[in-house]
């Protein structure tokens, strides 16, 4: 029987390194930036067109190559970084592998132009799936010039696989940013087709993150800095009133490279417990300095996941930390004392009080209003006795509180559900009160509980149902059910509201842009990152136009996904969720009624689209097992 163990071609080698190392574009930008970083580079260009797809090129203006090294750096583990398994544990670089640029080659077409500072002409070396073409003499700047074209082209399967170009033109934002924020010392741009996304200038770390992520976000920082003998951590975080529910800008760094570390964010979590709602994440940027003998970075070809040597040390040092810069600042929530609106709380002053002749014992109200204080001297009888101010004319006291309720249903019946409508809601559903037989009213068939929860009495028992949730499951289901049979109509606003976002958000939304109109949307693209939103789909009432759309990008963004149905169901949720009533909200009975009309006739009641239980029935048998 012949031998059947041999050994795989480089190519072969090299693409089964590849799939490991190069994911996606975004990938590939991230290796080559990380290269330039190594040869000192202090000026790094990135041209992208059609997301990577069909060109990715770097230019940097670092230490260059001879040709010797330009042709042996695509070779597998050839490198610069390290010679020896010792120098894996005092890494000062981002690279150390040498399967970058083998992997890229292996993938895609890839022409380099390089050159030295005391050479006089430097080298263009062109591979192709792991193949040198060719290798000779070039006439080009200082440092190196990399240029992938067609990205998986002898790689099908994995080109395929590749998402809508807005959708990876959004994850190379996102490496971009991570890159930039760890290099403030760098200059950086970016362009893609053609349009400058970023220019980044040399700058400081809060710099370079304003330049980043919008100027809204100075004001939200707070600074955070301590040295210890384990470990230095510098950088900031946002004031706990900037906490976001979604789409939080959470950045850890060590060393000058980026790190994903859930113990480390857990940290910085338990620092916000008590500060912020359950639901929702603070912003931070946070640079660790420590010994490089002290982690390893060697777990990941990605090179992302970090082990420490002293964790719980770090761990502690980092939450004390951010305390204390939380403190410092004031960042906790305070009693504010000096509002416009305050109401003046009298101080009690015994020398005037005996001035005016006031009896200063046990039925005498310090607080009382000064207008309910006499004028004159001590021989006042409503100073002697407070309690002669209560003479009140109950016959207008109960007519004023008629006219009261009857104003407060016109309101409930002007600000009515956009699900509904009141206007045929008849003036018997809302009985007035009979203050006179007030222990013969009728128990209604439904109640509210604490302004969230509906009751209603079932066959089984007690049906619980949470308005807000059920809400958002109606809505949804009726927006579902308009855009598919056609196109929703538009609203116009009165003031059109403009929404600056960041590059990552408007490329994202020019590629969702054609959606958003179908489902009745009117956006405008002012230019530099900003928009303007002229008109609402006319199912939206009461909406706030820039919530509605920051909810909508943020959810369709964290997905990652492209076009499609799943998309199109995401932006339907975010529309209801912005449209449907909040908790807290109190509803009359038809209100109620309306709700749990609706709800029940749909095909799946109890759970929103997003999977949380909309209502819960307690039995018969439970509450009998209460009173057990």
């Amino acid at each position: 029987m012949s031998d059947i163990i041999r050994l795989l071609p480089d190519s072969v080698a090299n693409q089964i390194a590849a799939g490991e190392v190069i994911q996606r574009p975004a990938a590939v930008i991230k290796e080559l930036v990380e290269n330039a970083v190594d040869a000192g580079a202090t000026i790094i260009k990135i041209i992208i067109k059609d997301a990577g797809r069909t060109l990715i090129q770097v230019v940097d203006n670092g230490c260059g190559m001879s040709p010797t090294d330009a042709r042996l750096a695509f070779e597998r583990h050839a490198t610069s970084k390290i010679s020896e398994a010792a120098d894996l544990f005092a890494l000062h670089t981002m690279g150390f592998r040498g399967e970058a640029l083998a992997s890229i080659c292996a993938i895609a077409r890839v022409e380099l132009r390089t050159m030295r500072k005391d050479d006089s002409i430097g080298t263009c070396v062109i591979i192709e799936g792991s193949k040198v073409e060719s290798q000779e003499p070039d006439v080009c700047a200082l440092g190196c010039n990399f240029m992938i074209k067609n990205l998986f082209f002898n790689v099908p399967a994995r080109r395929k696989f590749l998402k809508s170009d807005h959708v990876e033109m959004n994850h190379i934002l996102r490496e971009f940013e991570r890159m930039a924020l760890v290099n403030p010392d760098i200059e950086f741009q970016l362009v893609h087709n053609d349009v400058v996304l970023h220019q980044l200038l040399r700058s400081s770390f809060k710099q370079r993150i304003v330049d980043l992520f919008g100027k809204s976000i100075d004001k939200q920082l707070v600074p955070v800095d301590t040295v210890t003998s384990l470990v230095k951590i510098s950088g900031f975080v946002s004031r706990p009133e900037n906490a976001r529910k979604r789409g939080a800008l959470q950045y850890l760094m060590v060393n000058g490279r980026n790190m994903r570390h859930p113990y480390f964010h857990k940290a910085i979590m338990h620092c916000y417990e008590q500060l912020i709602p359950a639901d929702e994440q603070p912003c931070y940027f946070i640079n660790f300095s420590v010994d490089p003998e002290t982690i390893d970075v060697n777990i990941h070809p990605t090179k992302s996941e970090i082990k420490f040597e002293n964790e719980q040390p770090i761990w502690q040092i980092l939450v004390a930390a951010v305390k204390e810069g939380l403190g410092r600042f004031n960042a906790v929530p305070s009693i504010e004392f000096d509002l416009d609106d305050a109401p003046e709380i009298p101080v009690f002053n015994p020398d005037a009080a005996a001035s005016h002749g006031l009896d200063l014992d046990a039925s005498y109200n310090p607080f009382a209003s000064a207008q309910a204080r006499p004028a004159g001297g001590g021989d006042s009888q409503l100073s002697r006795h407070p309690s002669a101010t209560m003479n009140q004319d109950w016959e207008k006291l109960y007519q004023d509180f008629e006219r009261k309720r009857g104003e407060e249903l016109s309101n409930v019946k002007a600000s009515a559900l956009n699900s509904m409508t009141l206007d045929d809601i008849e003036e018997e559903n809302c009985p007035a009160m009979d203050l006179s037989a007030s222990f013969e009213t009728t128990v209604p068939a439904v109640m509210q509980l604490k302004g969230r929860y509906i009751l209603s009495p079932s066959k089984s028992g007690l049906t619980v149902v949470d308005q807000y949730r059920a809400h958002v499951r109606i809505l949804y289901d009726r927006y579902i059910d308009l855009a598919r049979l056609q196109a929703l109509s538009t609203q116009r606003v009165i003031f059109p509201e403009v929404l600056e976002l960041s590059p990552s958000q408007s490329v994202f939304l020019e590629g969702i842009v054609d959606e958003l109109s179908r489902l009745g949307f009117d956006l405008s693209f002012l230019g530099d990152n900003s928009w303007t939103v002229n008109g609402l789909p006319s199912v939206l009432n009461d909406v706030n136009p820039r919530e509605l759309m920051m909810s909508m990008l943020e959810s369709v963004m964290d997905t990652g996904e492209a076009l499609g149905e799943s998309m199109h169901e995401r932006i339907a949720l975010s529309m209801a969720k912005a449209a449907a009533i909040k908790p807290g909200q109190q509803l009359t009975s038809a209100e109620m009624d309306h709700i749990l009309s609706d709800l029940f006739k749909l095909a799946t009641p109890n759970y929103t689209p997003d999977g949380k239980l909309v209502l819960s029935t307690i039995t018969t048998d439970d509450i009998a097992r209460l009173f057990a």
